[in-house]
């Protein structure tokens, strides 16, 4: 009989968990990911910086995908599960700068999108985490944005949803984690205007001239 198994024997049925041992090992194991990277990351590694045993981690998580799919859930636990309800591109564009403008995002984002072909399951924990409906608000937004004339009529929200979103992803890769909000918020109006985004004001000047 092994360490868990002389444990588990020895907890009395219906014994709540340790919840501050969750709690390291969750902060353990997803600090270790920014740090190290999936493949420099161990159960017995976050067994030991959380200061439990291995077998105490096992009895939560039966392999690292698991753990590692928990310290995500966990790290965005406090996550709005509503839908942004946007009033325009320029509020939706703020929102994303807000996210990016964060280092610990922005490593964590690029952590895991590393991980695509070997561990699909941390990609998509972290698309669940931060909510399909945000998806879903973008898409809205962009129509809404159509509608009014500040997208040209011929641009399809999908597809400019998905050149925005690898947009986003080459931005954390290739731009310092300090440049701040402002910077992202141009960066992102830059890409909008390649597509023939006219800015509120922009749009506001064209109406005045009609």
């Amino acid at each position: 009989m092994g360490l868990d198994d002389d444990t588990r024997a020895a907890r009395p049925p219906g014994r709540p968990r340790n919840a501050r041992a969750d709690e390291a090992i969750l902060t353990a194991a997803i600090d270790l990911l920014l740090e190290r990277g999936v493949s420099q990351v161990s159960v017995e590694q976050v067994a030991r910086l959380a200061g439990v045993t291995r077998a105490t981690v096992y009895r939560r998580f039966p392999n690292l995908t698991a753990l590692l799919v928990g310290a995500i859930e966990w790290e965005y636990r406090d996550a709005d599960d509503a839908a942004p309800d946007w009033p325009d591109v320029e509020a939706m564009v703020a929102s994303w700068a807000a996210q990016l403008g964060s280092p610990r995002d922005r490593k964590l984002m690029r952590r895991l999108y590393a991980t695509v072909d070997d561990y699909p399951e941390l990609l998509q924990a972290y698309a669940d985490a931060r909510g399909h409906r945000g998806a879903e608000s973008v898409r809205a937004t962009l129509d809404r944005a159509r509608r009014d004339g500040r997208l040209p009529s011929h641009v399809d929200p999908v597809v400019l949803q998905q050149i925005l979103g690898g947009a986003a992803l080459l931005y954390v890769s290739v731009h310092p984690d300090t440049s701040g909000e402002d910077a992202i918020e141009a960066y992102f109006t830059d890409v909008l205007r390649q597509a023939g985004y006219r800015p509120a004001a922009a749009h506001e000047g064209v109406q005045d001239d009609d």
